[in-house]
């Protein structure tokens, strides 16, 4: 069966490819993503990377942007693995979602 994720022979219309200037979050994951999977820490496998995005469901999956498939996907690696906790990860977010709020 098909998952959703999955468009492989399926009409999609034309690509067009598009540069743009990416944003500093973008940047920042991209970043993550090369330091987590580097040989010498190997944190983060290219296929964990993909089964996390291709595990997410059909709306979070095509609500999601590309960046934020690689931070769900990154999260959810960490920790499954242990490195993090899910408590630790909702704190840090709630403290930076505090700070930002301040500024």
């Amino acid at each position: 069966m098909r998952s959703h994720h999955d468009m492989g022979g399926l009409p999609a219309g034309r690509c067009e490819p598009d540069e743009h200037e990416y944003e500093m979050w973008e940047k920042r994951v991209d970043a993550l993503m090369m330091l987590l999977s580097d040989k010498e820490r190997q944190l983060l496998k290219v296929d964990e990377l993909r089964r996390n995005i291709e595990s997410l469901g059909a709306d979070a999956y095509d609500r999601m942007g590309y960046y934020e498939r690689w931070m769900h996907s990154i999260s959810q690696t960490l920790i499954q693995r242990g490195v993090i906790s899910i408590d630790e990860l909702g704190r840090k977010m709630a403290e930076i979602e505090d700070r930002d709020e301040r500024a």
